[in-house]
């Protein structure tokens, strides 16, 4: 019955892996095939990944939108884990009747859906817009502003940080560090597992984010590459081929981050410190 059960166990592991891994493999068949034979599933490489990429350069300005993501994702990746590790720290470390109080409110604010804050966001930037027209609408600022704060990022070290040793940092006091000496130089170095683990998500999560740049960013020459591939499909004709290989281009840095951190991010989000 054991041989049996595992057996079955991995049966099932397997189909599962299969069905989560297929997208990604068709994705990647898909841009060495022309349009016609995507449209048609085909599920055998091409040869037509070069005419793809030729014409995607040709049609629409990728480099640029590239180099959009890339500086929204990293700029609001480094301010979300410093806000959110200095947050996170002090919650934890620092203890209050108030402080729990402010982190309920925390905690709730991470069920409100972002659909319902667009429109006020929207209308503060605007206003922001006439003043400080840097940090306004239809800036690359304007969409780090809003995701440099993140109450799940927050909690996410609050929970890392109860594992944390406190007798570390009662060392670094007795040695005469300042609270930010502590927590640069003993708790960042220590909870590096954790901070890859949010790296990942945040770089993610403002890699792939749609919806608030679609609204906030209106100049072609600021679009990011998820604008991007959503013009390319919007046409009566969609060349699948070349949208498909503008997608496979999209994921390579992410894909790259994810399996060169790989080993820290399933340690940061199982909360472990050395």
């Amino acid at each position: 019955m054991h041989k049996v059960k595992r057996t079955l166990t991995y049966i099932v592991l397997t189909i599962v892996s299969l069905a989560s891994v297929f997208p990604f493999l068709w994705m990647i068949v898909s841009a060495t095939n022309k349009s016609v034979d995507v449209t048609k599933g085909r599920l055998l490489p091409g040869n037509n990944l070069g005419a793809n990429f030729t014409k995607l350069l040709d049609t629409v300005e990728l480099v640029p939108a590239l180099i959009n993501s890339a500086q929204i994702s990293v700029s609001t990746t480094i301010l979300a884990l410093l806000i959110g590790s200095l947050a996170g720290y002090g919650f934890e470390i620092f203890r209050s009747r108030a402080k729990d109080i402010v982190f309920n409110i925390l905690l709730l604010s991470m069920m409100i859906p972002f659909a319902a804050l667009m429109v006020p966001l929207f209308r503060m930037f605007g206003s922001i817009s006439q003043t400080m027209p840097l940090i306004g609408i239809d800036t690359l600022s304007s969409v780090v502003l809003p995701a440099m704060v993140s109450a799940f990022l927050i909690f996410f070290f609050r929970q890392s940080t109860q594992m944390f040793p406190k007798d570390m940092l009662e060392a670094g006091r007795i040695d005469g560090l300042s609270e930010l000496g502590v927590f640069f130089r003993i708790y960042v170095p220590t909870m590096k597992t954790t901070y890859a683990a949010a790296a990942i998500i945040t770089f993610m999560a403002s890699w792939n984010n749609y919806l608030w740049p679609l609204v906030v960013l209106q100049s072609p020459e600021n679009q990011t590459i998820p604008l991007l591939i959503s013009n390319l499909g919007a046409g009566y004709t969609p060349d699948y081929g070349v949208i498909m290989t503008a997608i496979v281009i999209a994921t390579l840095p992410t894909a790259l981050i994810f399996f060169i951190m790989q080993k820290h991010f399933v340690a940061g989000m199982m909360g472990s410190v050395k």
